[in-house]
């Protein structure tokens, strides 16, 4: 099959104009003139018969056609170098920074990150972890993981997963409550409390109202992590509404039970995100991202 392409610097050449929106940055890092650089995207605007940027004064804007065909460029770009690094190693010991939340790593990242370490031996890990990541300095981070909407100015983000929230307490607390709204016997969980984690204020009124109607429970405590609230209500002094991926080892091992059987969906989600900065991502960055994402998919 004869493909029908460009020649590949011309392609180089364009897709570096874009990221940089100026001939002259691009051809800083392509080791070119910018003169060589404009000439290159003009013959690729010649052989596709189309422009694909504005001349500006002092900057390039992409136009539509451009707009459309980028996102296939860097992708091919991205594909080729994934692949060349997956199968034939880095040039020499390479480091990824990664940035994430401390109970998204103690429960779900860390516990995977042996596959990933077997599979490419040559690329070092560094993970920074952090209870609230967008206050940190993110200059050299490669990856960022976070749990919200997914529009952060200044990042590239793609979704890994939306996770259900659960409701739980140690199996003890989880009778008494049961036993308290049947009986009326408000003195059985006098004792218990539930905890709040800052950022998901208001999701415990309608559990009150829908789930726990009859059992006279209020919020008392608030903490700035879910692994704070998971070791709360593993304690026996909370009833702990958290993400199902943070609370499924005390469910699995039974320190914890869930007090309703339903599960509870919100909008936030968890995303990766890499900075939309000067330059492309690097090769084992987007190893890893492809990974993360990769076991994401197993799960679902």
């Amino acid at each position: 099959m004869a493909y029908q392409l460009p020649p590949l610097n011309w392609l180089r050449a364009f897709e570096a104009a874009a990221r940089y929106n100026n001939f002259t940055t691009a051809a800083k890092e392509l080791n070119l003139t910018p003169a060589a650089v404009s000439h290159q995207v003009r013959s690729l605007e010649k052989e596709l018969d189309f422009l694909l940027f504005e001349r500006l004064a002092r900057s390039l804007k992409l136009t539509d056609k451009g707009r459309a065909y980028l996102p296939a460029v860097r992708r091919a770009f991205e594909d080729i170098s994934v692949s060349t690094t997956g199968l034939f190693g880095t040039k020499g010991k390479q480091t990824i920074n990664i940035l994430c939340t401390v109970a998204f790593s103690v429960s779900w990242l860390t516990p995977r990150l042996k596959d990933f370490l077997i599979k490419y031996p040559d690329i070092n890990i560094r993970l920074h972890t952090a209870i609230w990541t967008e206050s940190l300095d993110h200059d050299n981070i490669d990856i960022d993981i976070r749990s919200g909407h997914g529009n952060w100015p200044g990042f590239h983000s793609q979704k890994i997963h939306t996770e259900p929230s659960v409701l739980v307490a140690t199996p003890e607390n989880v009778r008494l409550i049961k036993q308290s709204i049947e009986t009326g016997d408000k003195s059985l969980i006098s004792h218990l409390s539930c905890v709040r984690i800052m950022g998901c204020e208001g999701r415990w009124q309608k559990i009150f109202d829908t789930h726990l109607k009859g059992a006279d429970l209020e919020v008392n405590i608030t903490v700035d992590t879910s692994l704070n609230s998971v070791q709360l209500a593993s304690s026996g002094a909370c009833v702990s509404l958290v993400l199902k991926a943070h609370a499924q080892p005390d469910l699995d091992s039974g320190k914890l039970t869930r007090v309703v059987e339903q599960d509870f969906d919100y909008d936030d989600s968890h995303y990766l995100l890499t900075p939309i900065k000067d330059g492309s991502s690097k090769p084992e960055t987007l190893l890893f991202r492809n990974w993360l994402l990769g076991q994401a998919q197993i799960e679902q």
